[in-house]
């Protein structure tokens, strides 16, 4: 799917990449385009692309007067997800898809920071990446890291994918290939070390979470691959 066109993931700061995303599609023989938005990159025309990641930061959907990419940002997700391209939005990057597809983001009622997980919902067990009927998971539950307090409700026609007690909705899906996780599995060696320093006091990433994280997330991240290279039916198929 989309030969000759790259992955754009789009950064926000510099100690929020692609992690184990950038890995997999690479390893996948995908070409990626990491653009720093940060650093005043252009969005990409969603036709010179064959997926959309988008990744975190401490920023929030609404801080556009600091922000202004944050809005344009929206309008690329949508179209992005009409044209029935992939689409991955993680922490921030779920909460701007959440936004452009027609859900409210707010602040909730706790922070969740540090390393977790999430539940599953009955939706999520029989989802075609997180599902083991699929080649997903063989547990209801997805180890990850947290560091997010923003939340969102679920977008219309949406699917609920995984929840916390504290934040009901950690991930959803729209239509087959666009997907949003409000948790982190992208988490890597590198990754963590970048985000060691700018944790609140007393949470750490520990090594042997870290290595749950990387094995569930690349086996994630791969069944997500997979399922984003299955092109949609055309309509009246």
């Amino acid at each position: 799917m989309g030969a000759g066109r790259p992955w754009a993931v789009l950064q926000h700061v510099p100690f929020e990449g692609p992690g184990l995303i950038e890995t997999v599609l690479v390893d996948a023989g995908r070409d990626v385009e990491v653009i720093r938005l940060d650093l005043g990159d252009d969005l990409p025309d969603p036709r010179s692309i064959a997926g959309l990641v988008v990744m975190g930061g401490p920023m929030g959907v609404h801080d556009s007067d600091d922000h202004p990419w944050l809005a344009p940002e929206r309008v690329l997700l949508a179209a992005a997800v009409d044209s029935g391209l992939p689409v991955l939005g993680v922490c921030l990057g779920a909460q701007q898809l959440a936004l452009a597809l027609g859900a409210e983001v707010t602040t909730g009622p706790v922070a969740e920071v540090g390393p977790g997980q999430v539940e599953l919902t009955a939706a999520g067990r029989l989802d075609p990446v997180f599902g083991p009927e699929y080649g997903g998971l063989a547990t209801t539950t997805v180890p990850c890291v947290h560091w997010h307090q923003d939340t969102f409700s679920l977008p219309p026609d949406t699917v609920h994918l995984a929840a916390t007690r504290p934040c009901p909705h950690q991930a959803f899906r729209s239509g087959d290939r666009a997907y949003g996780l409000q948790f982190h599995v992208e988490v890597d060696r590198g990754l963590a070390s970048s985000w060691a320093p700018l944790l609140p006091r007393g949470v750490t990433l520990d090594d042997s979470h870290l290595t749950q994280v990387e094995t569930v997330g690349r086996r994630l991240l791969t069944r997500y691959l997979a399922c984003a290279d299955v092109p949609t039916p055309a309509p009246g198929r």
